[in-house]
């Protein structure tokens, strides 16, 4: 692979590449970290505004479909102002949103300013990548990688429990002010320390005596698509997905395969497309997506499931279920640390990819076999190995996915792995609660089967009931009622605690079957000499 005309010049940058480093990941942590820390203030911010809660999932839904219909274009967005003027316009517009989130009064304005924050947020992810890539000598791309993972994978992680916290002891509101002082530094610390490399200046200026052209009606078709995928993902399970009476669901699917065909016919007939589909051809890069597509999905399906199973059978709240699982983030940021090490030594990426696999499906099995007698020291093991996995997988597989990718093309590459990162944990959010309800169902009918009069433990577990409560009570007749209703408790929470396991499992079949496309992969090693950048 030719690198030497994307190499960036080392004269020319007198900023230590740590410190840039530093600057770029606070924002990119920010923002990723505002696609997980409303899911526990739904409620919160319903109660606050007056609206429905299940109006409230709005909030997520308008914030992940305009955050997806900004990161496949990011590349194309970035040649034309700047890679640097684009990254320091999302953080000001992305503070301002953030501002106006948290004084909003009604449920259609925090929509309208979510939608707003989405946009400005997309822009964060690719750029902070593209900037440490070019600011990291050409041997320390994983540890460049590395640096990005430690707010993307801890962004998730940490979002609930920072959010359950604030709702908690202070306001739903903060939330999103909390984003303000965060924004502002960021935007000050970057102005003086992120510029555009020579490479990237010498794109934007023949781009410049080039006709502007601009592809709208990709942008449309890509608008379409998306928010048909986000509102069916948000609101499928509501609306009852395929059996809803309304046909919303139906329809929505029906544009979204129609859209995304012409999309794609689209794309791949122009000479600069909005969202560069040919990069897919790249057989690591191809793989890579669907690795951190599901991976992705499988982290969000379990990081949903498990503070729901906390807070349901447990009896946490917000806050106590995500001080259960905030050990997860000492776990992932040593994974960080190793395969920053590792990466340094040219370790190949496939291996640190299998092995992190490896680690999340064992940790999902775990998961599916606890049962309800556990302690919170046993619900933070198995998810403190879930992230240890992701952290492994993160910076190797970013390595893998963009060190073939053509250079002309890797500003498209990024784009749509980063879109297909964030809809892989839409997917793992949607289907965790869809599974969740319909297993429960499934196991409430099968539970039951076996609670019948001549079960000689039903009529045992009836007579001890019945006298204990009639010594409590005094009344017989409320005491066989009484003793009816908790023996149908126990059979509500054990179908419960079953459909949550249910989860676990898919999460731990899916991580072991990502395995197999680990052999597909090319040999990948951050070789000295060699730069793999993306913009």
């Amino acid at each position: 692979m030719n690198t030497a005309a994307i190499a960036p010049t080392a004269g020319h940058r007198r900023i230590n590449h740590w410190v840039v480093a530093i600057v770029v990941v606070v924002p990119t942590f920010m923002e990723i970290l505002d696609t997980t820390i409303a899911n526990v203030a739904l409620r919160y911010i319903a109660g606050g505004l007056n609206a429905a809660q299940s109006d409230a999932d709005w909030v997520i839904t308008a914030y992940l479909a305009a955050n997806a219909i900004v990161l496949p274009i990011t590349g194309w967005l970035s040649a034309r102002l700047g890679r640097r003027n684009y990254f320091l316009l999302s953080i000001a517009i992305f503070t301002l949103a953030s501002a106006a989130c948290g004084f909003a009064t009604s449920l259609g304005q925090m929509i309208l300013f979510r939608v707003i924050q989405g946009l400005a947020g997309g822009g964060l992810q690719p750029c902070s990548q593209g900037i440490l890539l070019d600011s990291f000598p050409p041997e320390k791309q994983g540890t460049a990688m590395t640096l990005f993972g430690v707010a993307a994978v801890l962004g998730p992680i940490v979002g609930p429990t920072l959010g359950g916290w604030l709702c908690v002891d202070y306001n739903w509101r903060w939330i999103f002010l909390i984003n303000v002082p965060i924004g502002l530094f960021a935007l000050f610390a970057a102005w003086p320390t992120v510029e555009d490399p020579e490479y990237l200046q010498k794109e934007r200026a023949e781009l410049r005596r080039q006709p502007f052209s601009f592809d709208y009606i990709g942008l449309g078709l890509l608008s379409l698509v998306m928010a048909c995928w986000e509102i069916t993902l948000s609101k499928g399970q509501e609306w009852d997905w395929l059996g809803d009476p309304s046909g919303r669901v139906q329809t929505l699917i029906a544009l979204f395969v129609l859209g995304l065909g012409l999309l794609i016919f689209r794309e791949m007939r122009i000479a600069n497309p909005i969202i560069n589909f040919r990069v897919l051809g790249e057989r690591n890069l191809a793989i890579s997506c669907v690795i951190m597509f599901f991976a992705f999905a499988v982290v969000y399906g379990a990081s949903i499931a498990l503070p729901g199973l906390l807070q349901r059978l447990f009896g946490y709240d917000a806050l106590r279920s995500g001080l259960a699982m905030s050990p997860s983030g000492i776990s992932s940021m040593v994974a960080m640390v190793l395969v920053g090490i590792l990466m340094g030594r040219q370790v190949d990426a496939r291996w640190l990819i299998g092995a992190g696999l490896v680690f999340m499906a064992a940790s999902s099995y775990w998961m599916a076999r606890m049962n309800l007698q556990i302690s919170p020291a046993q619900v933070a093991y198995p998810r403190m190995g879930l992230t240890l996995g992701l952290g492994l997988i993160f910076a190797p597989i970013s390595v893998a996915a963009y060190k073939y990718t053509p250079a002309h093309l890797r500003g498209a590459a990024v784009g749509i792995a980063s879109l297909l990162r964030t809809e892989g944990g839409s997917v793992g959010t949607s289907l965790a609660s869809t599974i969740e309800t319909r297993r429960e169902q499934f196991h409430l009918s099968r539970v039951g089967e076996w609670l019948g009069p001549l079960n000689t433990h039903v009529r045992e577990f009836l007579d001890w009931a019945r006298m204990y409560l009639l010594q409590k009570t005094g009344d017989p007749a409320r005491s066989q009622q009484l003793g009816l209703q908790s023996l149908d408790d126990l059979r509500q929470q054990q179908a419960m605690s079953l459909a949550y396991f249910d989860v676990f499992w898919l999460c731990a079949v899916v991580s072991a079957v990502l395995l197999v496309l680990v052999l597909f992969m090319k040999r990948s090693v951050a070789e000295k000499g060699e730069h793999i950048g993306g913009e």
